[in-house]
């Protein structure tokens, strides 16, 4: 047999080989995303995450694989998603959101984790120290603990007669419900306002919430950063132009669906970072030793249309402070 026939004989027995016996492809390494709302709602963040992701070398389809676990603002569901991709043994857990943070926390001690959160994550027990986290645990924190006190600054900024202001908290997300009222609390009463917390465990309660605001005659409302509310923000802001009260909450998505205003910090920018970290710990860093970053970018929207329909004059001041002014 001649060597070119040989060549070509060997060339079409080698494709007719049952796949198994042919060279296996690596498996793409496989990372678990989890977070108590919705992928609709969060679109914006999971694009920054995957950017994040692809500053490291790491792109979603060709070098990587993503397992996407939405709660749908169940938090409850939360520990058997979490299970889930324990089971299929994922590389990396991001659990973006203080609560699936928390139960990501609570599932293991040995599958890496990064977290996203906007409370305290040393309080919250996610890590031990900032600068030396220690353990299968690392991620970036948000300044919204520290922002939701200023959001209610801004309201007596703009509405300098309030005397009662309301706190809209979840209960069921005890974590940050506990850090906002304590903090919100803290500046009621360093601007001499009455404060009354007020408790939504699901969208069904907003209805009764609006109709205490109005029975208390409160001159504002802040909202709590649980994920409840982000992924209900048009229906929050449809029902404070509804029912006249000037509320603030902390991201752009709220101003530009009608209410008075937002402030908080760049939840994209903290989901990128959470996108690089995990692209690093699948280099082979260890999360021990990637010390939490923290996000310190806060952003302010002021829906100008609202605040007018409200009788609500903005002091320029305040304007020129704004990311943004919609009108």
């Amino acid at each position: 047999m001649r060597r070119r026939d040989f060549i070509a004989l060997f060339g079409s027995s080698a494709a007719s080989w049952p796949v198994g016996a042919r060279a296996q492809q690596p498996a793409l390494a496989s990372i678990g995303f989890v977070n108590a709302g919705s992928s609709q709602r969060l679109a914006r963040s999971l694009s920054a995450f995957l950017k994040g992701l692809a500053e490291t070398g790491h792109v979603e389809g060709q070098n990587i694989t993503i397992e996407y676990r939405w709660a749908e603002s169940r938090i409850d569901q939360l520990p058997a998603l979490v299970a889930d991709l324990i089971h299929r043994q994922v590389k990396v857990i991001a659990a973006t959101g203080t609560p699936a943070a928390l139960a990501a926390k609570e599932a293991t001690r040995t599958t890496p984790i990064v977290f996203e959160t906007g409370a305290n994550p040393i309080k919250l027990g996610l890590v031990d120290s900032l600068n030396r986290p220690g353990g299968n645990v690392t991620g970036v924190t948000q300044a919204n603990q520290e922002t939701a006190p200023k959001r209610l600054q801004l309201l007596h900024e703009l509405i300098p007669t309030a005397k009662v202001i309301g706190l809209l908290v979840n209960p069921t997300d005890s974590a940050l419900a506990e850090a906002d009222t304590s903090a919100v609390s803290a500046a009621a009463q360093t601007l001499g306002l009455e404060l009354h917390v007020l408790n939504a465990s699901t969208d069904h309660d907003f209805d009764a919430i609006f109709a205490k605001l109005i029975q208390l005659r409160a001159d504002g409302l802040v909202i709590g950063g649980e994920q409840l509310f982000t992924s209900h923000v048009e229906q929050l802001a449809a029902l404070t132009v509804r029912h006249g009260v000037p509320a603030a909450y902390q991201w752009r998505e709220f101003a530009a669906a009608g209410g008075l205003l937002s402030y908080g910090s760049d939840v994209t920018d903290a989901y990128r970072v959470a996108g690089v970290y995990t692209g690093r710990i699948l280099k082979g860093d260890k999360p021990a030793d990637l010390p939490v970053q923290q996000a310190t970018k806060v952003e302010l929207y002021i829906n100008l249309k609202t605040a007018k329909a409200l009788g609500i004059t903005v002091p320029i001041p305040v304007l020129g402070r704004a990311n943004e002014v919609i009108e």
